[in-house]
C-alpha cells in the first residue's frame, strides 16, 4: 500500500497584515477557509488510503481538482465572514456577493460587486472566461505531478493567495486556431498580475524567502 501523504499545514506566519480585501473579508476569514480545505482533504485522503485507493488529488483530473479548490474557497469564506455570501445563482458571477444585497443571495452577473475566486497550480497565467472588471482572488497550490513545487513532495500545499480589482485592460485573450474546439479564454496580463501580487494575501515560507 502506498504511503499516506497528507496536506501540509498552513504557514501561520504567511499572511500579509497589509492585504486589502473588500466587503470586510479579512485574512482571518481566508485562513479559516483554507484550513477547512486542508481538513477536508486530510479526511478524504485518509479514508481513501485505508481502502488502498489513490488520493483524491491524484484521482481527479487536474482541472477538476483545481475547480474543487476554488469552489470550496468560494463556499467556505462566507461561512466564516458574515458580510459576504456564496452566489447562489447557477454559474453566477462573481462567486461571492455582499450579504443581503441581492434577492435570494443570487446574481447572474454582479460585475465588480463581489469577489471572483479561482484556484490554480501555476504562479502566473491565471485564467478566466471573460475580460472584465472584477475583484479577483487566486489560490495557488502545489499538488500531484505538475505545477509549481517549492518542495519535491507531492503533498497538497497552499503556496500563494493574491487578489486585486482588475479592469478589462488587465486581461488578454488566448488565441485559438480556427479548427480548435477549445473555448477562448482570457488570462490575467502581466500588469494585472502585478496588481494582485502587490496585494498578496498569503505566501508560504519558501515564496517569502524567494525559493519558489
Amino acid at each position: 500500500m502506498a504511503a499516506l501523504i497528507l496536506p501540509e499545514p498552513i504557514d501561520k506566519n504567511g499572511f500579509n497584515p497589509r492585504a486589502k480585501i473588500p466587503f470586510a473579508v479579512t485574512t482571518t476569514h481566508v485562513r479559516a477557509a483554507m484550513q477547512d480545505f486542508i481538513d477536508f482533504l486530510t479526511a478524504i485522503d485518509t479514508q481513501l488510503q485505508s481502502k488502498g485507493m489513490a488520493s483524491l488529488e491524484n484521482t481527479m483530473m487536474q482541472a477538476n481538482f483545481s475547480s474543487l479548490v476554488g469552489e470550496m474557497m468560494g463556499a467556505r469564506i462566507p461561512k466564516h465572514c458574515p458580510t459576504v455570501v456564496k452566489n447562489l445563482y447557477h454559474n453566477g458571477h462573481p462567486d461571492v456577493l455582499p450579504a443581503g444585497k441581492y434577492p435570494n443571495e443570487a446574481a447572474q452577473h454582479a460585475g465588480s460587486d463581489g469577489i471572483e475566486i479561482k484556484a490554480s497550480r501555476y504562479l502566473q497565467g491565471w485564467q478566466g472566461h471573460n475580460a472584465e472588471d472584477v475583484w479577483l482572488m487566486v489560490f495557488v497550490f502545489q499538488s500531484g505531478r505538475e505545477g509549481p513545487k517549492v518542495k519535491t513532495t507531492q503533498a497538497f500545499k497552499f503556496l500563494l493567495v493574491a487578489g486585486a480589482m482588475l479592469a478589462k485592460a488587465d486581461w488578454q485573450f488566448s488565441g485559438r486556431s480556427e479548427t480548435s474546439r477549445r473555448t477562448i479564454t482570457a488570462s490575467v496580463s502581466k500588469a494585472g498580475a502585478q496588481k494582485m501580487m502587490a496585494n498578496w494575501i498569503y505566501k508560504c515560507a519558501e515564496l517569502r524567502q524567494g525559493k519558489g
